[in-house]
């Protein structure tokens, strides 16, 4: 089980609410994670920011340590989706991603009740996934040189 520090902050915005400041601190820590820990080149800048709702982590200093992004139905599956899941490299390990992850359906549940949740999930975190209630569906395939699984939440 995994136990969430007392000194965060959780905050669920829309693009428009994003202060240029939160704005650039999350794109930087995309980048930090996805490009370079990573090595992927992709177009992060996907055009689906605006449509999405930034589920931002931060710590007491307050610098954003965890990420995901929440999108609503028929904007890139017919379900809701979650993307761009991710915690810093120094939260790492203790528990915080699986936590990242059941705040982000709970706020997806909220935002569009009786939906079905789909990801694309990086093939290495499947089991992450299911121990939140995903059920892969399809075969792996290649992302961006990364293998990635389609899993689905179904709506209780």
């Amino acid at each position: 089980m995994y136990k969430t520090p007392d000194d965060i902050q959780l905050r669920l915005v829309s693009f428009e609410q994003l202060p240029s400041q939160q704005l650039y601190a999350l794109l930087q820590l995309r980048s930090a994670v996805f490009v370079l820990e990573q090595q992927c080149i992709y177009q992060d800048l996907d055009g689906l920011d605006q449509a999405a709702m930034h589920l931002m982590v931060s710590d007491a200093t307050p610098a954003l340590v965890a990420y995901a992004r929440i999108l609503p139905p028929a904007v890139v599956f017919p379900e809701a989706a979650i993307g761009r899941v991710l915690t810093s490299e120094q939260w790492r390990g203790k528990g915080y991603g699986r936590w990242l992850i059941d705040q982000s359906i709970k706020c997806t549940q909220q935002l569009y009740p009786g939906t079905d949740i789909r990801i694309g999930a990086q093939a290495h975190l499947q089991s992450l996934y299911q121990a939140c209630g995903f059920t892969a569906v399809g075969n792996p395939y290649d992302e961006d040189g990364i293998l990635h699984v389609e899993m689905l939440l179904q709506a209780q």
